[in-house]
């Protein structure tokens, strides 16, 4: 019998999937019971294809879209937006560049020809670029002095040494510095196109009208230099223990995070390490290492796990902010939880909460409709199925203690944590 929820879930009877014949992918949902439409979308043009002397270009480049078109200067697609209370925004991540914006329904039109304009005919103008450089170089020298960050940024390093993921996406003061005007236009001729672009849009608009206006803006686009992804190197888990400390001296805080890497989004240990990781570090007061930690010890500002996890390999992670005479101490408590959890696992009862806790979790999280967009997008870039929503709850209540157990055994080795820590 299907429950109340189940209805409001998105499926194969409500999601409107559309290929159009120059490859965008075309994911549609109506509610109409918001006046609003949510786009949001991505395209395959990460920081994967940055070299490691232009690092940060791919971000750079899709930062730089949205200032200023062959059509509309900056201040133009600044009040196309504002007169009627629209957003739009581009960024880039390791796998590809996203878009996302908000518009009444009447309006969805104009921020489609905005977001085709950005897209297909950015104009890098030499102002905007400077002013943008000037702003990401400002950004990384407040992430050089941010103990969370830097701690962060190390513990990748350490964890993924060699492979793509351990760089930066929004790269380094040197190699922003080093992008030219050209470097952008070139970046953006070679990897923006329609191959491999999805597009959803989720409010109040019929799903066939939906296609109709992207293909208006998007179907004569073409590109056919695009390139494809490149592949992940394979990846080697650290073999024993590493520790990397970055001295930021005038801080009264240390940040710590340690850990180990994690299921890909496709693995079969992906949903069981994710509730293991809420009874490890999440749930309630931030399960067990915030008890330990931060409740019964006092020894942290905060602490808490997370489990990162994506196309290629993933982390699993505890975070801490602690008092720099509290780091040994911190982290040899951190260091016995995760003993425990790999050697003992988690009980029936909390595996329970964790699971009642999802399936609660996930119709609030469908409520908007941009939780619904993304929520079709991690559809289509994991290849989970239309229906994945509605065996979701089924999917969570299957998993077992044991499950649990196995996973947290297959990555969480407590002799062979990366541990990353940012301080005076």
């Amino acid at each position: 019998m299907k429950t109340k929820h189940q209805h409001s879930l998105p499926g194969p009877a409500d999601i409107h999937r559309f290929q159009t014949l120059n490859g965008i992918t075309i994911l549609s949902r109506s509610n109409f019971n918001s006046p609003s439409v949510v786009i949001s979308g991505y395209l395959p043009a990460g920081s994967l294809f940055d070299s490691d002397g232009q690092l940060g270009l791919a971000d750079f480049t899709a930062m730089t879209l949205t200032r200023g078109s062959l059509t509309r200067d900056f201040q133009g697609i600044h009040n196309a937006l504002e007169s009627c209370g629209a957003n739009l925004g581009m960024s880039a991540g390791t796998h590809t560049a996203s878009f996302s914006g908000r518009c009444l329904a009447e309006d969805l039109p104009l921020l489609l020809d905005l977001l085709s304009e950005s897209l297909r005919q950015p104009s890098f103008d030499s102002a905007q670029v400077e002013k943008l450089r000037a702003q990401l170089l400002t950004g990384l020298s407040i992430r050089a002095q941010d103990t969370g960050e830097m701690a962060s940024l190390s513990f990748d390093q350490i964890l993924f040494a060699g492979h793509p993921y351990s760089r930066p996406e929004d790269g380094y003061p040197a190699t922003i510095k080093s992008i030219t005007r050209q470097d952008l236009k070139d970046f953006h001729q070679l990897h923006y196109g329609p191959t491999g672009l999805v597009i959803s849009i989720v409010g109040a608009i019929k799903p066939e009208d939906a296609v109709a206006q992207v293909q208006r803006v998007l179907a004569d686009w073409e590109n056919p230099f695009q390139p494809e992804l490149p592949l992940l190197p394979v990846f080697t888990p650290l073999k024993k223990r590493k520790t990397q400390r970055v001295h930021i001296p005038g801080k009264s805080q240390s940040d710590l995070v340690m850990g180990s890497s994690g299921p890909k989004r496709l693995d079969p240990e992906f949903l069981p390490a994710s509730l293991g990781n809420s009874v490890l570090g999440q749930f309630g007061m931030m399960g067990r290492i915030g008890d330990v930690v931060r409740e019964k010890s006092g020894l942290a500002y905060y602490a808490y796990s997370s489990l990162n996890a994506g196309i290629g390999p993933g982390s699993w992670e505890v975070s801490a902010g602690v008092n720099p005479t509290n780091v040994r101490k911190a982290i040899d408590l951190i260091k016995g939880e995760i003993t425990s959890f790999v050697t003992n696992g988690v009980s029936p009862d909390e595996l329970a909460d964790s699971q009642a806790n999802f399936i609660g979790r996930l119709p609030l999280s469908l409520e908007s409709n941009a939780g619904v967009a993304g929520a079709l997008l991690n559809i289509e870039r994991y290849d989970l199925g239309l229906d994945y929503y509605l065996h979701y709850p089924d999917l969570v209540r299957g998993v077992t203690p044991l499950d649990v157990l196995a996973a947290a055994r297959k990555y969480l080795d407590p002799e062979k944590l990366a541990i990353a820590i940012a301080g005076p």
